[in-house]
């Protein structure tokens, strides 16, 4: 049974979804997986500068990309995706 630690302090912003990566969110991938999701419904995930090229191409070789999006923009338009 794995534990979490309970001491650190959940974050204050969005950050990467990359694994092992802690840095702020700058854009919002978001994606649908044919097979399970209706065409309508659209998955995030959150990338930095860094990691997004990387997360897209995996997402992208599998068909599941949709969009690309600045985080700003995503939530000035109240855009509402699953994590």
């Amino acid at each position: 049974m794995h534990l979490t630690d309970l001491s650190e302090p959940a974050p204050t912003t969005a950050q990467c979804s990359a694994k092992g990566c802690r840095a702020d969110a700058v854009w919002v991938l978001a994606w649908n997986n044919p097979k399970l999701h209706t065409p309508d419904r659209r998955k995030t995930w959150l990338a930095c500068d860094e990691h997004r090229e990387h997360l897209a191409k995996f997402l992208g070789v599998r068909g599941f990309l949709k969009d690309v999006v600045a985080l700003a923009e995503w939530e000035d338009t109240g855009t509402d995706g699953d994590a």
